[in-house]
């Protein structure tokens, strides 16, 4: 199937070669053609240029894209879409007044969604996150990491990586495993955890890998939780069977989580709500890139990700939903691309780069997600009528999406 998309108001995000991922002030530019075409052949971008360029070429479907703007699909490198039910409940009490840290001790939070998940047939989770899914697709990302977490247990834990790798194999959405067996400790280990620890670096971490769905290890470091000690013995041991770190830190405290991710080359340290000056000096030293999750601190009414202080250390940032039932609701990447100008003081350019390329490179995929680049995998966005790519983040509470393409395919 080939696919041309001319008269483009506007094409962006457009390299000549293949970048992988954009830091400090560069993040500050957004490459972009006027009046632009884009040929796509199967499920790869072949071609593109402005439209005085554009004779000659010939497809099986034309789409006319004037006024309107076309840019790569956002890569959501965040996100627990693989849960059971909701939690409603626990809004409201956080209405009422209760803090997260509240709600969670008196069982609800994570240990909730463990329950419920635990109590869910493979099937029907399966299909409860198909749907979420396909949501997701509709609102433009073609490409979505989806973490464990919610089976707190080793028969659960590896019922999720079973449904991650059926929404592979099931959706033409790029998904990316992460095992985060390590989310909370389970009822029946809260005086224990030592032996939780033990259960998921000798039992689940080896049966996780012999699936060969997921190349990624999650811990969240925190407070009440996991601590520095802790998260440093789950990553050696899944990096025993090379799964490579991604980690929550510094959601509620600074414990050190940023310096261990990049000792342990972290792909990401994600959250950073709390971030100190070592911590920016700490990312300097490697490759790990930071990511900010701003729909967790609009939903639970907490500290934003200083994005401008970490972007004007020269650093990369990527951006994320952080999609889950507890503390960020929503997968709706149009508003983290809103949040992050709005909120974490982000330019339109930025948090577009933050949402596209830098995105893909938190998941791993940049080489052939995330940018218009001869060559790469053809996942696109083509908005509504729009003057300007700023429009998208302007215009908040709006469905920009007119269509949506991912792997050559037009689904919407």
């Amino acid at each position: 199937m080939s696919i041309l998309i001319k008269n483009i108001q506007q094409l962006v995000q457009v390299h000549e070669h293949n970048t992988t991922i954009v830091k400090g002030s560069d993040m500050k530019t957004l490459p972009v053609l006027e009046n632009a075409y884009l040929y796509i052949v199967d499920d790869t971008i072949i071609e593109y240029g402005v439209m005085e360029d554009c004779e000659g070429i010939h497809a099986e479907k034309i789409i006319d894209a004037t006024g309107q703007i076309v840019l790569p699909s956002w890569c959501d490198s965040h996100t627990h879409l693989v849960y059971a039910g909701d939690r409603t409940s626990e809004f409201v009490d956080r209405i009422n007044g209760l803090s997260y840290e509240e709600i969670s001790n008196k069982g609800g939070g994570i240990l909730n969604s463990a329950k419920k998940l635990q109590e869910t047939s493979e099937e029907e989770l399966f299909e409860q996150s198909l749907k979420r899914l396909n949501e997701l697709i509709a609102m433009g990302t073609g490409a979505v990491e989806v973490k464990t977490g919610y089976g707190l247990t080793v028969e659960a834990e590896l019922k999720m990586l079973r449904v991650i790798k059926r929404l592979k194999q099931e959706s033409l959405a790029t998904i990316i495993p992460t095992l985060l067996a390590a989310h909370a400790i389970p009822k029946d280990y809260k005086t224990n955890k030592e032996a939780y620890i033990k259960l998921i670096t000798e039992e689940l971490i080896p049966q996780a890998a012999a699936l060969n769905i997921t190349h990624f290890i999650d811990v969240f470091c925190e407070k009440g939780y996991f601590d520095i000690e802790d998260t440093e013995t789950i990553l050696k041991a899944g990096q025993a069977y090379n799964l490579r770190p991604k980690i929550h830190v510094n959601q509620f405290n600074i414990l050190g989580g940023i310096a261990l991710g990049v000792k342990h080359n972290a792909l990401s340290v994600d959250h950073l709500e709390e971030l100190s000056s070592e911590d920016i000096e700490a990312l300097k030293t490697g490759d790990t890139i930071p990511v900010a999750l701003p729909g967790c601190s609009y939903f639970l009414s907490m500290n934003y990700t200083k994005a401008r202080d970490i972007i004007d250390a020269g650093l990369p940032l990527a951006i994320a939903t952080d999609y889950n039932p507890g503390s960020s609701p929503s997968g709706n990447m149009n508003f983290i691309v809103s949040a992050a100008c709005v909120k974490l003081k982000m330019t339109p350019e930025e948090a577009i780069n933050a949402a596209t390329i830098n995105g893909a490179y938190a998941m791993g995929i940049s080489s052939m997600y995330g940018s218009i680049t001869r060559g790469k995998k053809a996942n696109i966005i083509i908005t509504k009528p729009m003057k300007h790519y700023s429009e998208i983040p302007y215009a908040f509470a709006h469905d920009p999406i007119a269509h949506v393409i991912i792997n050559g395919q037009l689904l919407k």
